[in-house]
């Protein structure tokens, strides 16, 4: 296997392709940083240097409206093709084996890490992408890595992306999968659940409508700064408002919102699962996230509303981190990046088995 390292700068680089597509895509435009932007000093050299690198957020394209559907896949096909180069790195460098296949009448990719020894064990992933954006061959870089980390097969799933993949469609394609799996041999203690930002708040939501519809549950559930909370609020939606550096949630994160859901079905449990009933059961829930995000209030709540019903839940905050820092190339070899990749790969083993 190679090292865990690499799986915490690679997993999707997800949601961080929000970012760096959008300020790809505007090589005219200056990329101006926030003069209030301080980098505290309890952060490491890694960190400290990427987050001073970065634009304002404010400053590049705004995304598209909600139901702008040229728009939308005009910014996921460049969102594919900017990614396509570190995909190649990451297929030359762990040598995979990469199947494309439909479980459940869904498209998915079968990844086999390397040196793979045939096991019922799965790991099903759940890419981001602010619920519109990317695929699962352009998240291998998030998925491989993780397959060879942890040694597992993994089932990344090519939902339907939004305007198109309203969330009802989306949480029932999820299903679908799980349920294939099952009827290929995979019981569901065999089963492990992830996802990063949007696709951490599908991979809660989906697990909530197993459960809810008397279908079981997968082993063990990993939140990667989970989109827990579409309709923005939480105290992070205020005090962190102008200090995230990657995002600006009226005008871009909320269109994406709104593609996904209306505004109406927003609170529902599904769509944002910080809103859920876990008196009912849940997985144990690992959720990673960092202290300059704005979601941050959304890993908090959803970690009080799994512990105080009871739920195994265990909250992993990490100093001055951005959004799924877990996944950034630039924070590769920060030691915030290691010690959440070595808690992620301890939670699958103690809840998943080795």
């Amino acid at each position: 296997m190679q090292s865990q390292t690499f799986f915490a700068s690679m997993i999707l680089f997800g949601s961080l392709a929000l970012f760096g597509w959008f300020a790809a895509a505007a090589p005219d435009q200056p990329a101006k940083k926030r003069p209030f932007l301080q980098v505290p000093d309890t952060v490491s050299p890694p960190v400290r240097a990427y987050l001073e690198s970065l634009p304002d957020p404010s400053t590049l394209p705004a995304w598209p409206a909600p139901d702008d559907v040229a728009g939308w896949k005009r910014d996921w096909e460049a969102g594919e093709k900017a990614s396509e180069p570190k995909v190649q790195i990451t297929l030359k460098r762990f040598e995979p084996t990469v199947a494309k296949r439909k479980l459940g009448g869904v498209p998915v990719l079968d990844i086999k890490p390397n040196g793979w020894k045939e096991s019922k064990k799965v790991l099903v992933h759940l890419h981001g992408g602010a619920y519109a954006l990317y695929s699962a061959h352009s998240r291998l870089p998030s998925s491989v890595p993780a397959a060879d980390a942890t040694g597992l097969r993994v089932i990344s799933i090519d939902y339907t992306v939004a305007p198109a993949g309203k969330w009802e469609k989306v949480i029932d394609e999820v299903l679908a999968v799980l349920d294939a799996l099952q009827k290929e041999g995979h019981k569901l203690k065999d089963i492990a659940i992830y996802g990063e930002s949007a696709g951490g708040a599908m991979a809660a939501g989906a697990v909530l409508k197993m459960r809810d519809k008397s279908l079981g549950m997968p082993a063990v559930v990993v939140l990667l700064s989970p989109w827990s909370d579409i309709t923005n609020s939480g105290d992070t939606a205020i005090t962190l408002k102008n200090v995230d550096p990657l995002y600006v949630y009226e005008r871009d994160l909320k269109h994406a919102a709104d593609a996904y859901a209306d505004p109406k079905d927003q609170k529902h449990p599904y769509v944002s699962p910080v809103y859920g009933d876990y008196t009912k059961g849940f997985p144990p829930t690992l959720i990673q996230g960092g202290t300059r995000e704005i979601f941050l209030s959304h890993f908090v709540r959803h970690y009080r509303a799994i512990n105080d019903a009871n739920g195994v839940a265990v909250l992993d905050l990490y100093e001055g981190m951005p959004h799924v820092f877990q996944i950034r190339p630039e924070m590769t070899d920060a030691p915030e990046t290691k010690a959440a990749m070595k808690k992620m790969t301890g939670f699958l083993k103690v809840h998943l088995g080795e």
